[in-house]
This record gives C-alpha cells, structure tokens and sequence, in this order.
C-alpha cells in the first residue's frame, strides 16, 4: 500500500483539504473522507452506496470491469475445480487452505456440530404449516443465541470461533427442518458419514419410511454452487451483517439479519425471479418478443439473470455453474428451460443491445434451474442461498471485530424535509 493525496477545495469558502489517498495492489485506489465533516462541515452523498469504502477486508476481492473473483487472493476458477466447500469455509475462516490434517480436524468439528438442540427442534412447531421457509429461517437463526449462549463473549477469539463453526454446521440442518416443516414431514437428524452437502440433500430428502442414498450427482452440483456463493465482497447482505455486528449484537442476531436481507428478490431472490421468467416466456418461439421488450425503452420489462450491479464482464461464476448445469441435466433428462437458457445466452453473448450495455449472464441465471432439476422447489432457492454465504458473512463478521478502531455504523442523511417550523394548537391546524 502506497499514500498519496489529493486535494480539495470549497468554493464557497475557498478551504482547501488534503485528503489521503490510498492505493491497493488490486481495485481502485479510495480517498479517506473521514475528515471532510470537521475540515469543510460536509458529508458526501452517495445513495446506494456505490462510490464508498465501508471498510477495509482481506476477504474478498472482485474486479467488476474484468470479471475477476477471488477468495483470499485465490481465483475462483481454481477453488471451484480444486476444492471442497468445506476447505472454502476453513479458507474464509481462517485466511489459509487447509492441509490434510487441518482439513480431518475442520471436517470432525463442522460435522459434529450439525445437530440442533431438541427444543430448538420443538421451535418448528410454532409456525404455521404453509409458512415461507426465509420466514422460518430469520426466525430460528435469530433464536440460536437462546440456546448456545455459553460461547457468546464476541471479545474472545475461542468464543467466535465455534460460534462461527456451529453456524456453519448446523444452518443446513435448519434449511432442511425449514424444508420438512413446510412439506409436512418429520425432520431428519443428520448423519456423521456424510458430506457437508450430502448431508442436506439427505435431510431434505430422507424420511423414516425407508433408506435413501444420497446422490453424488446432486451433492457435487450444491458443493460447487455453495462455493460459488459463498462470499461476495460488501454486497446488501454482508453489509448489514456488518453493520449490526457494529453494535456488538451477538453474532447469531447479525447473521439473522443478514438473512432478513438476503430475502430481498433483488438481492437472494435473483435466481427465483430467471426460473419465474423462463416459465412466463415458455417457448424458444417467444423469445424474440421477449427479446424486443427487454430492448424497449418504454417497457418496463426487462430479462432477469443477467448483468451484475458491480460485474461489467461475464461473471466468472456463471461459466462455472453452466457446466454444472449441463452435468446435472444429463443425469436427471433435459429441461425445456434450459433450451430457453441457452437461447438466450446466446442472443446476451452475441446482441450489440446487451454486448454495448454489457448484460452478460450472471450466476443466478443457472443455478435456479440446477435447484429445480435436484426437486428443490422455488421458495427453498434463497434458502440455499443463505446456507452458502453464512461462511462469508460469519467471516466478515470475525474479521471486523478484530478492527482496533472498530466503531458503530453510523450513515449520515441529506435532509429533505420541512424548514423548522412552531407546533399551532389543536384547534388551528387544518
């Protein structure tokens, strides 16, 4: 890291204020504004958050111009071809890959900790039959803090840590009581012989009535989606973990928020909305309609799973998880919408429209059909989800709390409301 500054100036008053400049060995360099409030009485305005630096993270880097992901410096390319998610989660956790032995003695304790307290079990009971499973979700990631608050000092490394291990472990357990919950049927402990992704194919889909192997086909397609998904930088929802952890609520509260945004459609909900859409165009004989909407100006329809708020390349996950796709599909017969998928991508991949406009293809216009071509239904998608990124948001969660100069999230606002103005009495105010 190299400093450098740059100078501003206020025209009204003629000030001017060094501010530091500081560049990175990847992405854009970020001006600390920090000191624009005391020096000029300013805040800068930036709605969405588009040209701000929350924080600094060794976590996750992404390079949106050239379609670049990584994981702690390691091209997601490579960890998807190379790795386990279980290995991704040690390497978010952790910082490093782990080696055989770190990697036997990571497994034993994720596995190990996939149970849930029974009464935790019993919670499922008090929801409605035809409850959404998010709804379920926020609700019982919230309330783990009643029943593992013995490891709950957040200023203590030991403490985070099997707190972060336990949200690893047992969240796939609560997706698959979530699932059997809201189809009516009991839930299925876990099993200490099975994988990571393994083990939720089982107990989503599992029942007492008789024995049920887990497809590999199905357990490698959710291993290389969960790793695909399992970090992002500062999007909506690792933010908002962040910025509840800012206040030193438990972990098991921020990572509940987090899912509480997650469920957003604009946010977890992407994947949903391109299986949705596929359906309503039906036929490669309708797309060029569809095609023409999404270029008019005056129609408000647009085509769901392509372009990225931050990639304006091909996403580099969208490569990886179409191969999965065809993987999944050759084993469990084509799917009339992944025709319609193709087609399109090949219209995003070759149209001026969408090449000039740069709408390629994200991650979330395949991994919908992955999901519905494993039996998991639509309002189970961000569920999934959920499960992948709790390894980043925990991740991002311990490395902000080992920030020296950690402070509560504070954003400040432009006021658009009244002038000041006196309180009438009753009987005068019309």
């Amino acid at each position: 890291m190299s400093e450098a500054t740059v100078t501003v100036t206020d025209n009204r008053t003629g000030k001017n204020v060094a501010l530091s400049i500081k560049d990175s060995v990847y992405g854009e360099a970020v001006v600390d504004i920090a000191g624009l409030p005391k020096e000029l009485g300013l805040f800068s305005y930036d709605p969405g958050f588009v040209a701000t630096a929350s924080c600094t993270s060794a976590i996750t880097f992404l390079d949106g111009p050239k379609g670049e992901l990584m994981y702690r410096g390691y091209p997601i390319e490579q960890l998807a071809g190379k790795c386990s998610y279980i290995e991704i989660c040690h390497l978010l956790l952790n910082g490093e890959l782990p080696n055989t032995e770190q990697l036997r003695k990571f497994k034993h304790t994720i596995t190990y900790h996939t149970m849930l307290n029974e009464s935790l079990r019993n919670f499922f009971n008090g929801f409605n039959y035809d409850a959404h499973p998010m709804a379920m979700m926020c609700g019982v990631v919230g309330s783990l803090a009643a029943f593992y608050h013995d490891k709950l000092d957040i200023h203590d490394a030991e403490h985070r840590m099997i707190t972060a291990h336990r949200l690893i472990a047992k969240m796939p357990t609560i997706a698959a009581a979530c699932y059997k919950h809201n189809v009516g049927q009991p839930i299925i402990y876990p099993r200490n012989d099975l994988s990571y992704c393994g083990n939720l194919v089982y107990t989503m889909f599992a029942t007492p009535c008789e024995d049920y192997e887990v497809d590999p086909v199905a357990e490698e397609a959710l291993d290389i989606l969960f790793i695909l998904h399992a970090d992002h930088e500062q999007n909506a929802s690792t933010s908002t973990v962040r910025l509840a952890g800012s206040t030193g609520a438990n972990p098991y509260a921020c990572i509940a928020a987090g899912v509480a945004c997650l469920w957003g459609p604009a946010h977890g909900g992407a994947n949903e909305a391109v299986l949705k859409q596929l359906a309503q165009i039906g036929s490669v004989a309708n797309i060029d309609r569809y095609v023409a909407k999404a270029k008019d100006r005056n129609d408000p329809f647009r085509l769901m799973g392509f372009g990225h708020r931050v990639y304006r390349n091909f996403d580099p996950r969208a490569r990886l998880v179409k191969e999965t796709c065809h993987k999944v599909l050759a084993k469990y017969g084509n799917d009339p919408l992944m025709e319609l998928a193709m087609r399109l991508e090949d219209i995003a991949l070759k149209d001026e429209f969408f090449i000039e406009r740069k709408l390629y293809p994200n991650v979330d216009f395949y991994s919908g059909i992955i999901y519905k071509a494993l039996g998991i239904p639509v309002n189970m998608f961000t569920v999934m989800f959920a499960v992948a990124r709790t390894v980043g948001w925990i991740s991002h969660w311990m490395e902000m709390m080992t920030e020296p100069n950690q402070k509560i999230g504070r954003p400040r606002q432009s006021y658009s409301g009244p002038q000041k103005r006196d309180v009438p009495p009753l009987v005068e105010r019309k």
